[in-house]
Order: structure tokens, then sequence, then C-alpha cells
């Protein structure tokens, strides 16, 4: 059977059907076919790949991972499914962790190549494109929250992210709602009020007469 070419390999993937024959041929001119190991990482959580990986056989597992090394499987990657968009968009580092669960063929789009695909900078496009991968980014987290963290570290985390930073000071503007803060951490009203408790009683967040909250420094490095 003859070995097909990278062009016949992109119309395969759903991500690239909608591109005209002139962009299919620019991005199949492009890519670079690369086989994983079962086991190998294909890209690393805090890590930058620069580049868009696209499965073309075989299946990979997103993970997320604690300090502690405890892990989250946030998907598994099948035939045309693909990763590093995020970060290719954003330019942050990933998000999570993604490894081979068998051999696995991938053809790889570098960031050059990705980004003549990508709409101005400047446009309402590109702003909502930002704007969902920081969703998902978010969502991200409240997963790996979830599966890793207890109440108090969920609550924990959570008044961090609602913190904004003033003259070196972490606080929260305005009353945090116990109710909010349930449904966001997965826990109950009573419990998120018991934790939120204990941490005052600890000096690790202070809670002053307008409702706003202080976040200690302890709370920061916890």
């Amino acid at each position: 059977m003859a070995m097909l070419s990278n062009l016949d390999l992109i119309r395969r993937v759903p991500l690239f059907s909608l591109l005209t024959a002139d962009q299919a041929q620019s991005i199949a001119d492009s890519v670079v076919k690369r086989r994983f190991k079962r086991g190998e990482l294909i890209v690393e959580q805090g890590t930058k790949s620069n580049a868009l990986f696209i499965l073309l056989n075989g299946r990979a597992r997103v993970l997320t991972a604690d300090s502690r090394g405890r892990e989250v499987i946030l998907a598994v990657l099948q035939p045309g499914d693909y990763v590093g968009e995020m970060s290719l968009i954003d330019n942050e580092p990933h998000s999570a962790t993604v490894r081979a669960e068998v051999q696995t063929d991938m053809l790889v789009l570098g960031r050059a190549d990705f980004g003549r695909g990508l709409p101005e900078s400047s446009s309402l496009a590109y702003g909502i494109l930002r704007g969902l991968v920081a969703r998902l980014r978010n969502a991200d987290r409240q997963i790996e929250s979830l599966a890793l963290l207890d109440v108090y570290g969920r609550v924990a985390r959570t008044l961090l992210d609602m913190a904004e930073e003033e003259k070196g000071v972490k606080i929260i503007r305005g009353k945090v709602s116990r109710q909010d803060m349930a449904k966001v951490v997965g826990a109950s009203r009573e419990m998120v009020s018991r934790v939120m408790k204990d941490l005052e009683d600890k000096g690790v967040i202070e809670t002053l007469e307008n409702g706003s909250v202080v976040i200690k420094e302890r709370l920061q490095h916890d």
C-alpha cells in the first residue's frame, strides 16, 4: 500500500475539514510526522512546546497532577483530536500533561505556521479565542481542585483566585458570599462557613467591617 502524503493525512482530520485546497496544501507543507512511544510525554504541564499536535492514530491521556504526584485524567484523546492549541493562542504554559497511552503517531505544526492560520491579534475573533482559552484553563483548574484538594484547599484556592493585589496586600473587595463559594468549591454552605471561620481563627484571613477579605501571607504559601 502506498504511503499517504501529508495532504492525504490532514484531509482525514476534522480540524482541517473546512480549509480550501490552497490552505490545506500550505498546512501539509508545514507539518511533520512524529511517533511517540507508549508512556512518552507529548506535552508537559507548566512548559511550552510551541506546537500543535494532531493525533493520527493511537491514544493519549490528558492529565493534571498536584505537588504530591497525584494525577487526574481530564480527557482521553483519539485519532483526529489535537492538543497544544491553548498555549499557542495565549502564549502561556500548558495547563496539563499529555502522555501517549499506546504507540501514537502525530502531525506536528509549529507555532509560526499555526499563527498564520489565526485571525489578526487586534480582531474580535482573536479576542474571543483568548477568552475561550481563559475559560478552558479555569475549567481545568476547577476539575483539578475538585479531584485533588479537600474543602480547605478548594476554599483557599478560590479565595486566592478572587483576590486582587493592592500595595502588596491581597484583598477581596466586597462581601464573600458563602453560598456562592459553596457552589464553586462543590461543598455545602455550612461546610464553607466552618472553613472560613477556621481560617479566620487561625489568622490566615481577616474579614473587614465592610465585608472585604484580606488574605494573609501564610495562605498564599500553604
